[in-house]
């Protein structure tokens, strides 16, 4: 049981963007959001984000995951902490500090600092990292027992303070009474005016306090994302994470390094992704799967052993046994049942599709409920909009519908009805009924106005 605070109020001028640094996107989820799952997940019973530049655009994102306090000026990290206070006082643990750019923080990261820091009977630790070159970062200078005696800045460090690989992550663990205590007595005693959370640890010091340093084994951890380029290879290291995890769990990535799959997207086993393939948004794909290259599903449910091939999904649920492709585009609003043929540049959008179904190819459904085993032809096209307003129909069981038939919607087609090849259908048809809705063919012989006759 901890307290995590974590400090998301930066302007993030270098990501020269208009949108705030922590709702850029890693993998599909925001940079903050990372933070506040790890938090979560290691154990956190209360999350605050302290947000500042754009909160207003920053807490929808947040939602209910954490709440959210203002700095509505940027006066240093110890200020950001300060907003924090009720909460910090409260607390009846650890107080975790994170950063809300550091999307690649570990839950099991989180926990062992805490583990460590309460072990060790620490005030605070401060969660480090070893790098060959430390240049840039504050070196964590240790004493004789290990303890922390300080940090210090690039800018201020001796020629011997400069060679020491250690380094300050920005993310400590504090014994949350203690934090309060020395919250109050933070001072800007500086040029810039801010209060540095790093004096903190001078303060609990002074009095006394033992301060540790526990070193994380990954590196990639404490990465920040200041700019573009950190968040593609931020990116590229979660993306790298993600399907790791997929393919421990038995599934097959074919070319990992060119499949996309967002942080939320759950894949059943034995089942195959090729290459070039992006799953986002709430995706589950069940066991037994095929997704050929080329596939985008976004948002949408696929059910065991179903087979996509060069396609696009999009907010719709394919059941089990169905084939979808090749190119073949399921727009938002489709529930399709099992063992059904969504086959090439076929589009449909709105639709449920009853089992056993199949629109083998050219064809366009939109706003229909649609019957088991129907046979579409191909060609077919519901003509589901005047121009104003959109309308739906309904095909029954065990329907055959022929080459270039047109459903002009509303229409209503019985159950066991047998629409001709051409049909152009305006109104209902009758169960077991054949529909033929076209002009009657005429030949004219010898006709003189054919330009290819000489």
């Amino acid at each position: 049981m901890f307290t995590s605070i974590i400090l998301a109020a930066g302007m993030g001028t270098r990501m020269k963007s208009d949108m705030p640094k922590v709702v850029h996107k890693v993998c599909g989820k925001e940079l903050v959001k990372w933070v506040i799952d790890a938090s979560r997940e290691a154990g956190a019973d209360t999350v605050v984000a302290v947000i500042g530049h754009k909160a207003e655009a920053v807490r929808p994102v947040i939602g209910e995951s954490a709440e959210t306090v203002i700095q509505a000026e940027q006066l240093g990290t110890g200020h950001a902490v300060m907003q924090a206070a009720e909460y910090i006082k409260s607390a009846p643990g650890s107080v975790v500090v994170l950063n809300g750019d550091t999307p690649l923080i570990k839950a099991e990261t989180i926990k062992k600092a805490i583990e460590y820091h309460e072990a060790q009977g620490n005030s605070a630790t401060v969660i480090t990292a070893e790098f060959e070159d430390a240049t840039g970062y504050g070196r964590i200078v240790r004493g004789e027992d290990g303890s922390v005696l300080r940090i210090v800045e690039q800018k201020d460090a001796s020629e011997e303070e400069k060679k020491i690989r250690e380094i300050n992550s920005g993310m400590y663990v504090f014994n949350g009474t203690e934090l309060a205590w020395a919250l109050d007595k933070l001072t800007p005693n500086n040029a810039q005016g801010e209060y540095y959370l790093t004096d903190t640890l001078a303060i609990l010091r002074g009095d006394g306090k033992k301060i540790g340093g526990y070193t994380i084994e990954d590196n990639d951890e404490i990465r920040g994302i200041n700019n573009r380029v950190q968040l593609s290879e931020a990116e590229t290291i979660m993306q790298s994470r993600i399907n790791e995890g997929h393919m421990l769990n038995g599934v097959t990535i074919v070319n990992p390094s060119s499949v996309f799959i967002g942080a939320e997207v759950e894949i059943g086993r034995d089942t195959v992704i090729a290459s070039n393939v992006t799953l986002t948004g709430s995706t589950k794909i069940g066991s037994g799967c095929s997704v050929e290259m080329g596939c985008r599903i976004e948002d949408s449910v696929i059910e065991d052993n179903v087979s996509v091939l060069n396609s696009v999904i999009l907010k719709s649920h394919i059941g089990e046994g169905t084939n979808v492709g090749p190119f073949a585009y399921v727009r938002p609003g489709c529930r399709v049942g099992k063992h059904v043929k969504v086959g090439d540049f076929v589009e449909i959008k709105n639709v449920t599709i009853d089992d056993g179904t199949k629109i083998s190819h050219l064809t366009y459904l939109g706003d229909t409920d649609i019957g088991k085993n129907v046979n579409f032809g191909c060609g077919t096209v519901t003509c589901n909009y005047d121009g104003k307003d959109k309308f739906r129909s309904e095909i029954g069981d065990n329907v055959f519908v022929g080459c270039n038939t047109n459903l002009v919607s509303p229409v209503k087609v019985g159950d066991g009805a047998y629409i001709a090849a051409g049909s152009t259908i305006t109104d209902d048809i009758p169960e077991k009924n054949l529909a033929i809705a076209r002009a009657r063919q005429v030949n004219k012989d010898n006709w003189k106005g054919n330009k290819y006759t000489k």
